[in-house]
């Protein structure tokens, strides 16, 4: 075959749930392929063939299959890479025919040996192509590498000469352990509190880290700090400072390290500095207005009502002060000043408060009212509630009034209990004996029902209801109410506890739903008015019955008018006569 692909390398993401992942590329053997599992966290783990995974296709140009026993997790990365042997196992016979197959295989093996090669050399730190470096080699041994880096020297070459040093923790003044070379300790004393040193000679317990020959400082973080502190008490002076130290070039060259540290810690406590005063000046200006705002609702103690607050603005409602005069606390209500809280001698106390209500006596006397007659020994008795249970007991002509302007009096005038509405309507009251109404205005009655004999009821001088020994007999017209609507289509449900007749625009088909309202002995007329479409029908609930349970057929036409009468003889049976059709 020829190779026509340079891929030697698939990566997928592991789900936790997959165990089957493609190769796109071709191998000879199953062992030919290196397949790892990386880690979130980077560690790579090299997986064994039959024992954490399986191959398929082997030898074929497309590829195949990595099939995993159990499925790789999620956030783990799946490579599968080529890795053949470097072998050359192609041997040719002497005198045979050529083997096209075999050696078109062995060069394909090459091939791909190269291209493995070539993904390992990408994958390597290397020089551009128009980049030279003299040797890329260096011939220091392993105890002369340790703990040194790989570097450049002045001539660019690679060169192993950078030393690192350990760290080793804290420790006092006097060491109580030993150091070796490079090693870093960070000092724990008050006098030299995070100064840092590095060991330049091997020392040993008891030695002193302020000792030259063993130990040099690396970080002066006691001067540091000392700095620091003088700058954030004066910034000026850290700033006069760092100018005299400008003006000693080899003053500030030995020390230049603790220079900049010194002026960056004087430049960082100068903005503290400014970052609290404004935080301060904004403290102080939230406190003043939250003073403002409550100056402008608590006015404080005066003598009589202020007309305009602290600061000569309008009053606000909600706004309050303490009257010296009353001794009360007062609230603005937008319009007026009011009483905000009352003393014990403003209001009933709690001994009285059964009394006060169970006897009308004690109440009057109790409110400072005196004493009045009543005809009964309990006039008002114990409250429940909204409600007021008991009697209410009237002498004859006094009338107990209700609302403004007497809009309702109840009175028994000698003969009669009256009821007297003042307003627009006139009101019905059962008497002793009688029922009277009473006309609007307190005139005089419209009529009078007594127990027996014949009864009429009047208005406007006329007698327009009576009662017989046969029934009730009507002068003039009586009006049953009547339901028009205009809109049915669909469920419709009559109300026959409501309505007496009922007049029906049919919008569309409508079913007749069984009532629940109907009265034994109602009878009235139903009247159905087919819309401007027409075609409109009517299904009936099993309460409504038709002569021979033929239901109902109505006129067809657009705007046709038909009329169904009705009774109702029991409950759950509502009897329909036979449709009167298209009245015109």
């Amino acid at each position: 075959m020829t190779v026509s692909s340079t891929t030697t390398k698939n990566s997928y993401s592991g789900d936790g749930s997959t165990t089957t992942f493609a190769y796109a590329f071709k191998i000879f053997a199953d062992a030919d392929l290196t397949v790892i599992l990386r880690s979130a966290a980077g560690t790579e783990t090299v997986q064994t063939l039959t024992t954490n995974y399986t191959v398929t296709n082997a030898g074929n140009a497309s590829g195949g299959n990595v099939v995993f026993v159990t499925a790789p997790a999620s956030g783990v990365t799946v490579v599968i890479r080529r890795n053949m042997a470097q072998t050359q196992s192609t041997d040719y016979t002497a005198n045979d025919p050529f083997p096209a197959e075999s050696h078109e295989d062995a060069l394909d093996r090459l091939t791909f040996i190269a291209q493995q090669q070539q993904e390992e050399v990408d994958r390597s730190i290397k020089l551009s192509r128009t980049n030279t470096m003299t040797s890329t080699e260096f011939t220091v041994g392993a105890s002369d590498r340790a703990n040194k880096i790989l570097a450049f020297d002045g001539s660019g070459e690679i060169s192993v000469t950078q030393e690192l040093g350990t760290y080793r923790g804290t420790d006092t003044t006097t060491t109580t352990e030993a150091y070796v070379v490079r090693d870093i300790i960070k000092s724990t004393t008050a006098g030299q509190l995070n100064n840092v040193y590095i060991c330049v000679a091997d020392a040993v317990v008891g030695d002193l880290l302020t000792d030259t020959d063993h130990f040099e400082l690396l970080v002066d973080a006691v001067s540091a700090a000392t700095s620091a502190t003088n700058a954030a008490n004066s910034a000026s002076a850290a700033s006069t400072s760092a100018t005299n130290a400008s003006n000693s070039a080899s003053t500030a060259e030995t020390h230049k390290d603790d220079a900049e540290t010194a002026k960056t810690a004087a430049e960082t406590a100068q903005t503290n500095a400014e970052t609290a005063q404004t935080a301060a000046e904004a403290a102080q200006a939230a406190a003043e207005l939250a003073f403002d705002n409550f100056d402008d609702i608590y006015l404080g103690a005066k003598a009589s009502d202020p007309s305009v607050d602290n600061d000569g603005n309008a009053l606000n409602a909600g706004d309050l002060y303490f009257n010296t005069t009353s001794n009360n606390l007062k609230v603005y209500t937008g319009s007026a000043w009011a009483d905000a809280a009352l003393t014990a001698a403003n209001f009933l106390t709690v001994a009285n408060n059964l009394s006060d209500l169970n006897n009308a006596g004690t109440a009057r006397t109790n409110l400072g009212l005196g004493t009045a007659a009543t005809s009964a020994s309990t006039d008002f008795v114990a409250v429940t509630g909204d409600a007021m249970t008991g009697n209410l007991t009237l002498g004859d002509n006094n009338k107990a009034i209700f609302g403004a302007g007497s809009d309702l009096e109840i009175y028994h005038d000698g003969s009669n209990s009256h009821i007297d509405d003042t307003g627009t309507g006139a009101l019905i009251f059962r008497a002793s004996s009688a029922i009277n109404l009473q006309t609007p205005g307190g005139a005089a009655s419209l009529a009078t029902f007594s127990e027996s004999g014949a009864n009429t009821f009047f208005y406007n001088g006329v007698a327009k209801l009576a009662t017989t020994s046969t029934g009730i007999s009507v002068t003039g017209t009586a009006l049953a109410t009547t339901d028009t609507d205009t809109t049915n289509t669909g469920n419709v449900t009559l109300n026959f506890q409501t309505n007496q007749n009922f007049v029906l625009t049919l919008t569309g088909n409508v079913t007749l739903d069984n009532p629940t309202t109907e009265q034994v002995g109602q009878s009235g007329f139903i009247t159905f008015i087919q819309d401007g479409t027409g075609g409109r029908t009517v299904s009936l609930g099993t309460d409504y019955e038709t002569a021979g349970g033929a239901g109902l057929t109505l006129s067809s036409a657009a705007s046709a008018t038909d009329v169904v009468p009705y009774i109702v003889v029991a409950s759950g049976r509502v009897l329909l006569g036979t449709p009167q059709l298209a009245f015109s």
